[in-house]
């Protein structure tokens, strides 16, 4: 089968391998209908991030069960599903606690000897405790599987961001970071009852998703004039629940300075050069609270699920360009310089 490599910063490609098959009982082999490039992949995309020559790459996707191991019992050939940005086994500790992300049996898509998301099939890992079933008639709607493509990832780490900053109804809400996620992260806050939504972010194409999302204002200002901008909105407080969705030691300080005494900051940015660290005794003087992490997309995935098809939210507008496998080196171009927001691909 065909997938996607990466060998060297910058240097991707699409190659064969060996193709997806069933090694364990709790395994499936799900054909790929529609995949994704995200903003992390950037970072090994760049060389900030390691990665083997020749190691698989992607870790968003959703399609159709091709066949299930003996012990598979939840799911079978023919059926329509999403896979969640880690797998996981569905039954430890961790898993019924809601943090999959920490599933002992748990492992990442494009790991050393697994498959990634971006090529023509995927083997699973316990299938039953990580992938979730869709409808199958969204087959056949195009925009509803784009929608159902950002549960794999993008829509949870939003969700995930807004809980952890304590996002409630009537709440003012500041999102850092105008990528797929902190634009997810926008949408999640509107669904939880924001009543104010700032979204920090310079590109009118991402801000006016953001408007469509339920962003109420829109800061186009960076550093001290951006946190200036966000207490002069807000009476000189800054907002109850902000979302860091971006990970550098600029975007995280920008997050602190915009909070209000008391609120909470939610932080699911992939973290890269933030090695310098916060400070703080700033936080505990003024009763911040830092939540966040890997988000356990799959604890989410029931829920947002719900509210995709009965069109509460629609997080579809995040995929701005589409295409085939082998134009996937082309896609990580256009995320890497910017011209595209999130890339997805159609295997």
């Amino acid at each position: 089968m065909r997938a996607t490599v990466i060998h060297a910063p910058h240097d991707i490609r699409v190659e064969e391998v060996p193709d997806a098959a069933v090694q364990r009982p709790e395994d499936a082999v799900v054909r790929v209908l529609r995949a994704c490039i995200c903003g992390s992949d950037l970072w090994a995309y760049r060389g900030e991030a390691e990665r083997q020559p020749g190691q698989r790459i992607g870790h968003e996707f959703l399609g159709i069960v091709e066949e299930t191991g003996s012990a598979v019992s939840g799911l079978r050939a023919g059926d329509l599903v999403v896979a969640p940005f880690m797998w996981s086994d569905g039954t430890c500790d961790y898993c019924v606690e809601g943090l999959h992300t920490s599933c002992v049996h748990g492992g990442f898509w494009g790991s050393v000897g697994f498959d990634g998301g971006q090529g023509e099939a995927v083997r699973v890992p316990h299938a039953d405790g990580t992938l979730v079933k869709l409808p199958a008639e969204a087959v056949g709607d195009e925009h509803l599987l784009t929608g159902l493509l950002a549960l794999s990832d993008v829509m949870g780490t939003g969700h995930h961001a807004a809980l952890g900053a304590g996002v409630r109804k009537g709440s003012t809400v500041a999102v850092v970071g105008d990528g797929a996620v902190g634009l997810c992260g926008v949408l999640a806050a509107k669904r939880l009852g924001a009543e104010r939504i700032i979204a920090l972010g310079r590109h009118t194409a991402r801000t006016d998703i953001a408007k469509l999302f339920g962003a109420t204002d829109v800061v186009a200002e960076r550093g001290e004039a951006a946190e200036a901008a966000v207490r002069e909105l807000t009476g000189g407080q800054g907002a109850h629940a902000v979302i860091e969705a971006v990970g550098t030691e600029q975007s995280m300080r920008t997050a602190v300075n915009i909070t209000r005494d008391g609120g909470a900051i939610g932080y699911v940015g992939v973290p890269h050069g933030s090695g310098t660290g916060l400070d703080l005794g700033v936080m505990f003087d003024r009763n911040i609270t830092l939540r966040g992490g890997v988000a356990p997309v799959r604890a989410y995935i029931p829920e947002l699920l719900a509210d995709v098809l009965n069109g509460t939210i629609d997080p579809a507008p995040v995929f701005d360009r589409t295409v085939a496998l082998d134009e996937v080196p082309d896609g990580y171009r256009a995320m890497d310089d910017r011209s595209a927001l999130k890339v997805m691909i159609k295997a």
